[in-house]
């Protein structure tokens, strides 16, 4: 009888090893669920490798190797499961230049040369095989493997950063290939000892902020076998739109002087090994044998591709902007493309994500999108991921690709709880055509009757003044300022407004800054984001014909220019009244030339163009 006992106590434990090691995915209404055989961080399995790819961009002669992490449960080990991958990668990982970067002075004239700009140096952190910790705790358990990877030179991957080179699409392509067993791994960073995903099921979702946001949609225009989907929360999608806009020299917000330079010194972590120094005794340009690839990648990269190519002078699109723009490389793209962006991100602005999803869709991409009303970050919630990636990687027909295109968050909702809409921008939005009226240096009106004839009024530009500052002043020329009547209803905004400018300067080149705002300004402590600014613009007048070239002004004569403004989707609250503001330096973007620089408008040949639910008749109603 005790051997029997025993015996089934063993038998029971059996089973119960059995069962665990079992363990699948398991799904219900449409999304991947929490399993409890995948949730014990103790279980998992943690290795790094490095992953060749097809370039070498560090001057070793040998092909750059990608430092690659993976996250997986137990039982792709034990019991031969194999599981679909979420992927981020990032120039992050291995650390910093925190607060060292050197920023441009842009205290100068617009079209001169800026004082030279002093270089600083990342210290790089890190430990094997730890690259990173970010989407584990919510995949894993999920029945996902997590990968991450540290981009070219960054961390322990080879090769040089780029900010947008080719080498930054290629190198998580070759991750992905890897994955699917069409690239080789190696145990070690020079090593010929290879390793095999064999715990993979070949499907890949890619998913990230910000940078690591861009690595996504930079890996999908490759179109690679294997990327399935991707969910890119706030991406670059062109460094031109990040540093330039509309042929002005223009700062990501909070980051005033920061060029795509900048951006490179604060991520170049890698490279601290020695190679041959090829310029040695070359025309007296170097006496040392040997180098840093960090230094290599300094030289060729930062010091002469992004120093010849990146035009503080101009600000013009040109060919360096061109190859570091996401939307010219889209042709071979297929992964299917939920993206994610804030209306309130002044950092990587909201047009980002908006030019990427309205092109997917023209090539018949599978496409959603989600905004919300805050700023920099913010993914979608859970269940619109969850949904994404269990339908595309795990092949569940939850009917995903037949949900609502856009989810917007409404001003008062919570980020998890957006609105479905038809698609973005709303069908239903029509565009109005506002003409101004005088008022300078008070307040103009705005309105859908042109009634001036021939009216022109004058700003001086002076950047101690910030936008916040001159939208509230009742009396300043430092800008004009227009606004509608009083709102008797709500008003919902949805798309892209437009402006069209007619205007002189007294010199060369001058800074144009565009606002759209909510008046009266809501200056207390409680004041949402949504409540002052609706949206924004910025450009150059020299380029009012092409942004490929620009021309110096000839003071006095007046220029015609139209560009859009951000994209947005806001309801106007009741009482307030909408205002176009039009300044010239702004001191958290532009450059910052020597006030006095006069700006004369001709009211005639100006107008805005407001993307309006219900269109003109909606507005009437509303201000009548």
């Amino acid at each position: 009888m005790k051997t029997k006992i025993i015996a089934c106590i063993f038998f029971f434990i059996g089973f119960t090893f059995q069962a665990q090691e079992k363990a699948v995915p398991v799904f219900k209404d449409g999304e991947a669920q929490i399993v409890e055989a995948f949730k014990n961080p103790k279980d998992w399995i943690r290795h790094d490798l490095w992953v060749e790819t097809s370039f070498d961009t560090d001057g070793d002669g040998k092909l750059d190797r990608m430092h690659v992490a993976v996250t997986r449960p137990k039982q792709t080990e034990t019991a031969g499961l194999k599981l679909p991958i979420v992927y981020e990668s990032s120039p992050y990982y291995a650390g910093t230049a925190g607060n060292a970067p050197i920023f441009w002075d842009v205290k100068h004239e617009i079209g001169t040369k800026a004082k030279p700009r002093n270089k600083t140096e990342v210290k790089r952190v890190g430990k094997r095989p730890i690259i990173s910790n970010s989407q584990i705790r919510t995949w894993v358990p999920r029945g996902y493997i997590v990968v991450h990877s540290s981009s070219p030179g960054t961390g322990l991957s080879d090769g040089s950063p780029t900010v947008g080179g080719d080498n930054e699409s290629l190198a998580p392509k070759a991750v992905v290939e890897w994955l699917g067993g069409n690239a080789k791994g190696f145990t070690s960073r020079t090593g010929n000892e290879t390793v095999e995903a064999f715990w993979s099921t070949g499907k890949v979702g890619m998913t990230g902020t910000s940078y690591n946001g861009t690595i996504p949609l930079a890996a999908a225009t490759t179109g690679v076998k294997g990327l399935e989907a991707i969910i890119p929360v706030a991406p670059n999608t062109s460094y031109y739109h990040y540093y330039r806009s509309n042929g002005l020299v223009r700062s990501p917000g909070g980051y005033l002087g920061e060029d795509i330079d900048v951006l490179y010194d604060f991520i170049n972590s890698g490279g601290e090994d020695l190679i041959p120094n090829t310029n040695y005794m070359k025309d007296n340009t170097s006496s040392k044998k040997f180098i840093r690839k960090r230094d290599y990648a300094n030289a060729t990269v930062r010091d002469t591709e992004m120093a010849n190519g990146l035009d503080r002078e101009t600000g013009d699109y040109n060919d360096f902007w061109a190859g570091r723009d996401y939307l010219n490389d889209m042709k071979p793209m297929k992964a299917a493309l939920l993206m994610s962006h804030g209306f309130n991100d002044w950092n990587v602005m909201p047009e980002h994500s908006y030019r990427i999803y309205k092109r997917a869709k023209e090539m018949g991409i599978p496409s959603q999108i989600f905004y919300h009303q805050n700023g920099h970050g913010g993914p979608p919630p859970m269940k619109m991921m969850n949904r994404w990636f269990t339908h595309y990687l795990h092949g569940i027909d939850n009917g995903v690709e037949n949900d609502a295109k856009a989810w917007i968050v409404r001003e008062n909702d919570e980020i998890n709880t957006p609105t479905s809409y038809k698609d973005y921008p709303n069908p239903a939005a029509k565009p109005v055509q506002l003409f101004l009226n005088a008022g300078a240096p008070e307040v103009g009106g705005l309105n859908t009757i042109q009634t001036n004839a021939g009216s022109k009024e004058t700003l001086v530009d002076n950047y101690s003044f910030s936008g916040e500052m001159l939208a509230q002043a009742e009396n300043t020329n430092h800008r004009l300022l227009y606004v509608s009547p009083i709102l008797k209803e709500e008003l919902h905004i949805s798309g892209l407004t437009s402006i069209t400018v007619k205007m002189a300067s007294n010199k060369p080149a001058a800074n144009l800054s565009v606002w759209m705002v909510s008046l009266p300004w809501n200056k207390g402590r409680r004041a949402k984001i949504t409540d002052n600014i609706i949206t924004r613009g910025w450009a150059d007048l020299q380029n009012y014909k092409s942004l490929r070239k620009s021309a110096p002004l000839k003071p006095g004569k007046f220029y015609e220019m139209t560009f859009d403004l951000q994209p947005d989707d806001q309801i106007i609250k009741k009482g307030q009244q909408i205002g176009l503001m039009i300044f010239s330096s702004d001191n958290n973007y532009t450059l910052l030339p020597k006030p006095g620089t006069e700006l004369t408008l001709d009211l005639n040949g100006t107008s805005i163009t407001i993307p309006v639910i219900g269109g003109k008749d909606a507005f009437e109603k509303a201000i009548k």
